[in-house]
């Protein structure tokens, strides 16, 4: 192979880090936010309007019923103060031989930010075996709390609309028949996966959102100011 071969092939090598780096370019690693909910007795109004709004508006929306498990580890990196990391794992009840979905989600940004239409935060998702739960106890995660999610998958080009029901799990915890609804309403998300510094795709979902109103407000909600207890 002559000289001039080697030096182009030299070129196409990267360490580790650019590798890295190029992926997080391409994966999408960021989600886009916003959310809402509707009373049970409009929930149908919510669901027809989405209907003419969405892609496939000739076929059904796709169904959902979920089961969703929240753990929780803490992080102990050098000259840092331990801090909660969070992971959740997610399975679909309905379809047992599915991969369970692990997911990492990050410190939401944007909350206290009125310049920012949505809220933005980390988001990574590995499909992997129906041991993930075995997995993380063994690392020493604990479960705070799990629920069922019930609802409607909508899609409108990158955006991803869903309307769920979430239930509590009784004291058995064998989802999806020990379960009680939560509340007499339902979860409204909106939301898209994508690439670091895609920023413009959030005025394309506030936008949506206002095709929505009155019948739901999607806003950007601080979750860590909402007491929630799901155990």
């Amino acid at each position: 192979m002559e000289s001039k071969d080697w030096g182009s092939m030299s070129q196409l090598v990267t360490t580790p880090l650019e590798q890295i780096t190029t992926a997080l370019n391409i994966i999408p690693n960021q989600e886009y936010l916003l959310q809402g909910s509707v009373l049970d007795n409009a929930v149908e109004v919510l669901l027809h309007r989405l209907r003419g709004l969405c892609d496939n508006v000739d076929t059904s929306p796709e169904p959902f019923y979920d089961h969703e498990m929240c753990f929780t580890i803490m992080s102990m990196e050098s000259g840092t103060q331990p801090q909660p990391l969070s992971l959740r794992v997610r399975r679909a009840t309905d379809y047992p031989d599915m991969p369970f979905q692990l997911r990492y989600i990050g410190v939401p940004e944007g909350t206290g930010n009125n310049a920012r239409p949505t809220i933005v935060r980390s988001s990574i998702d590995i499909g992997t075996s129906s041991t993930i739960v075995e997995f993380l106890t063994e690392l020493g995660c604990r479960l705070d709390f799990e629920y069922v999610a019930r609802g409607y998958m909508f899609r409108k080009g990158r955006m991803k609309i869903t309307v769920s029901k979430i239930f509590k799990l009784n004291n058995n915890g064998k989802p999806p028949d020990a379960t009680e609804p939560i509340s007499q309403s339902y979860l409204v998300e909106l939301s898209v996966l994508a690439p670091s510094g895609q920023d413009a795709i959030a005025e394309d979902m506030r936008n949506f959102a206002e095709q929505l109103r009155p019948l739901v407000v999607l806003d950007k909600i601080d979750v860590k100011r909402i007491p929630m207890s799901m155990s």
